[in-house]
Formats: C-alpha cells, sequence, structure tokens
C-alpha cells in the first residue's frame, strides 16, 4: 500500500477557509499532551486546549502539513503558538458549533499495525453541527 499525506491537515485548512469564508469564528481543539505542542500551559483543561484561529486573534497564521503556527495574545502577553496538526483534534465556528472533530487517527502516518484477531475499522470522522 502506498504512502499517502495525511488528510487532517487538509481538512483542517478548507473548514478554516469555509468557517471564515462565511463570517464566522474558527477554533481548534487541540490534543495538549504533544510534547512538541507550544501553547499557554495554564490554559490546558482536561488534556485539551481551544484555539480561536481567526485571522483577528493571530498573527502571522500559518497552516501546513506538519503545523499549525501563528501568535497570539494570551491575558495581554504575546505567545508563539505551534501546534502539530495531527494534534488537531477538531475545527469548529464559535457561533454555530458547525466543523468536524477527527475521532480517528489512522491517517496514513499514524496507524499501527493491526494483530490478526482485532477488526479493521474504516476511518471516520463525525460532523458537529
Amino acid at each position: 500500500m502506498p504512502e499517502y499525506l495525511p488528510k487532517r491537515p487538509y481538512l483542517i485548512r478548507a473548514l478554516h477557509e469555509w468557517i471564515t469564508d462565511n463570517r464566522l469564528t474558527p477554533h481548534i481543539i487541540v490534543d495538549a499532551r504533544d510534547e512538541v505542542l507550544q501553547v499557554p500551559k495554564q490554559h490546558i483543561t482536561d488534556g485539551k486546549i481551544v484555539l480561536n484561529v481567526s485571522y483577528s486573534a493571530t498573527r502571522n497564521l500559518v497552516f501546513d502539513n506538519n503545523m499549525v503556527r501563528f501568535e497570539a495574545l494570551f491575558e495581554g502577553a504575546n505567545h508563539k503558538i505551534e501546534v502539530p496538526a495531527l494534534s488537531v483534534i477538531g475545527i469548529y465556528a464559535r457561533e454555530t458549533g458547525q466543523g468536524m472533530i477527527f475521532v480517528d487517527e489512522t491517517d496514513s502516518s499514524n496507524t499501527k499495525s493491526l494483530d490478526s484477531t482485532e477488526k479493521q475499522e474504516r476511518p471516520s470522522l463525525k460532523i458537529v453541527r
């Protein structure tokens, strides 16, 4: 089987554009347990952090295939934020809740081998309304 790039970074970018084009406020939910993550630790709750990724709340916002990077103010202090794209659990519009939650971690770069006794399930995405 060929190696494919993970879909998640592409879906994050597409949904960010859709949310922004609809004049809504995009937020990402991040699994904050990743050691590479750079976020203000005091804003982590239950191993997760929610970040406003609107253009008005960020500076130098970049979504690439590996990271979400930007600068933002937290309690009046400037912070450099770096979030691995595969640590993004979901993206949604603050005003409506519409977006996507990534419930499966089986992107091609994250696959684990399955024991012959385990069932292989297809990856799935859940729509949040």
